[in-house]
């Protein structure tokens, strides 16, 4: 059975405050737990006033102390950020707290533009060797090995899976060098999927933290227990993208009926391409959804988003989607 679980950005709604997203957060991984979802990620966004899991850590702990059983997690943290040591320290530390449910997965991208990298005191490294590099540090630390002859505490050790994140084919390439698991972020940015997974399955080497290729990928829910409805709600998310693509990204707004037709055609075009990994509408249409791209893709586990503006019909989604999961063949 294909494993699934859920992305969460935490989003601000407009109307609303960081507060209330958090407690919305832990509302809801309690909820996916309570479905069978295996892991809850968030992802580390900076400088984005609709995204409160900028503070990736914290959230994370803020989340697995509201939870019983359910994996917690990084999806990503965006590791040209960081000094690895800070992150073995910070991983390190929630898993002595919640042992065996933290999950930490990297990526390469800063996760916002060079004035916040500069405010945060990194400056993005260009030399395409420098995330590989910080990745064996970071693997360095858990596992206690004295290669860098500084020892983490907390951190070594510590039973912190790694996972590679990417969108391209370079993510592929490394998580398959060292033998990690990998998710592709197909639900933003779809274009080179199936070109990113050959590529990780061919090239894999079997590593002490896992013997065969482990692929993940993410995918857009808009389930509702009509397909009118779920089209309806999935009008937030459009109007996040094109409002961030445009230059104006901002709190996630409630959702709009007929948003789509007043779209000019070149932003049409957009979202079609940016939200094609999506299955909009009710539970036949959102099962149908989930099995093509699951049979398409073959991954073994799918990281759902299901970013909609209201919290019951966010958990409706989420209920939807683990009932079509749950109906599939083993």
């Amino acid at each position: 059975m294909t494993a699934y679980s859920l992305l969460d950005l935490v989003p601000v709604l407009e109307g609303s405050d960081v507060p209330d997203a958090m407690a919305r957060a832990a509302d809801l991984a309690a909820h996916a737990e309570s479905l069978g979802y295996t892991r809850y990620w968030m992802a580390e966004h900076h400088g984005m006033e609709g995204i409160a899991s900028a503070a990736t850590a914290v959230v994370i702990g803020h989340v697995a102390g509201r939870t019983s059983t359910i994996r917690v997690g990084a999806g990503g943290i965006m590791l040209p950020n960081h000094a690895p040591l800070t992150i073995a320290e910070q991983f390190g530390t929630l898993d002595a707290l919640y042992p065996g449910r933290i999950d930490l997965g990297l990526g390469r991208a800063p996760g916002s533009d060079q004035r916040v990298a500069q405010a945060m005191r990194r400056n993005l490294d260009t030399d395409p060797n420098a995330f590989p590099r910080d990745v064996m540090e970071l693997q360095s630390y858990f596992a206690d090995d004295g290669q860098t002859g500084i020892r983490a505490t907390p951190g070594a050790g510590a039973n912190v899976p790694l996972y590679i994140l990417g969108s391209s084919t370079f993510g592929a390439q490394l998580a398959a060098a060292l033998g990690l698991p990998y998710a592709f972020a197909s639900h933003f940015a779809p274009q080179m999927l199936d070109d990113a997974l050959a590529i990780y399955r061919r090239d894999f080497r079997p590593s002490a933290a896992l013997d065969k290729p482990y692929a993940m990928a993410g995918f857009n829910v808009f389930a509702a227990d009509t397909d009118e409805q779920g089209e309806l709600l999935a009008t937030s998310m459009q109007q996040s993208f094109v409002a961030l693509r445009t230059g104006q990204p901002g709190k996630m707004k409630p959702p709009i009926r007929g948003y789509l037709d007043t779209l000019p055609a070149q932003a049409r075009m957009m979202l079609d391409g940016v939200l094609s990994c999506s299955a909009i509408g009710g539970p036949a249409k959102v099962r149908e959804g989930l099995s093509r791209f699951i049979d398409r893709t073959g991954v073994d586990e799918i990281v759902l988003v299901s970013s909609i503006y209201d919290h019951d019909a966010r958990k409706r989604s989420l209920t939807i989607a683990a009932e079509a999961m749950a109906d599939r063949p083993v």
